[in-house]
């Protein structure tokens, strides 16, 4: 097997790139976790030419879809994009670099920051999401933890077909694939990969790289759904 090919073509094993307006950024980068560092750019560079029709400007550089509903309590940070028929409900605080897809749900009291939430994914009750991506109709429960810091605050490593890939982040959560669904209270350890399909047990703890289309349950036991 071809590891360059494999790498390159990660972010579409993992998520439907249709269904974000950040296609192009990653398109741009051969390893998925390489758009983090770019969101910020990304979303200044594209929130000034969003159309003026569909999107309101609330503060500088936090762009949000006239279809979006944000409770009074959140608090956002720039720069953000909030895109149409999307839910922020009460005391969420949305940290800056995030870019919020078409119908998702961010829930009371999760805190995002520099983030992508593809289109329908949720994060509803008492979530945080740090340097992550969410794939398209993912589902977080509640109380689940997206880590994105080592203890020892050393580089995060991603294992990826037995082998282990430097990032050169000190920061980095998980990437949530297409059709994830997350138990409550679990944590995705940093550099945590969830393919498609995939169910994750509720109080687990998750580390490493997970095949789509399996069950993950309590003390590292996982099964094939099919």
């Amino acid at each position: 097997m071809n590891m360059n090919n494999t790498i390159e073509n990660l972010s579409e094993n993992l998520f439907d790139l249709s269904s974000t307006v950040a296609r192009d950024l990653f398109l741009k980068f051969e390893y998925p976790w390489e758009v983090l560092s770019s969101i910020r750019d990304f979303v200044l560079e594209l929130g000034p030419i969003l159309p003026r029709n569909e999107y309101m400007e609330i503060k500088p550089n936090i762009w949000v879809s006239k279809d979006s509903e944000i409770f009074e309590s959140v608090y956002i940070e720039p720069p953000v994009i909030i895109q149409k028929n999307t839910q922020v409900r009460h005391n969420a605080y949305i940290r800056g670099s995030v870019i919020i897809g078409e119908n998702c749900v961010v829930g009371n009291s999760t805190e995002i920051k520099n983030s992508i939430l593809f289109n329908n994914s949720q994060a509803p009750h008492f979530n945080y999401i740090g340097d992550s991506v969410l794939g398209y109709k993912s589902h977080l429960g509640a109380g689940v933890i997206i880590s994105n810091l080592k203890s020892d605050k050393s580089n995060i490593t991603v294992n990826y077909n037995n082998t282990k890939i430097n990032t050169n982040l000190r920061k980095l959560g998980a990437l949530v694939g297409d059709h994830v669904e997350i138990g409550c209270n679990s944590v995705l350890n940093p550099g945590t990969i969830i393919s498609q399909n995939t169910t994750i047990y509720p109080l687990v703890s998750v580390r490493g790289f997970v095949e789509p289309n399996m069950i993950v349950k309590q003390n590292n036991i996982i099964i094939n759904k099919i």
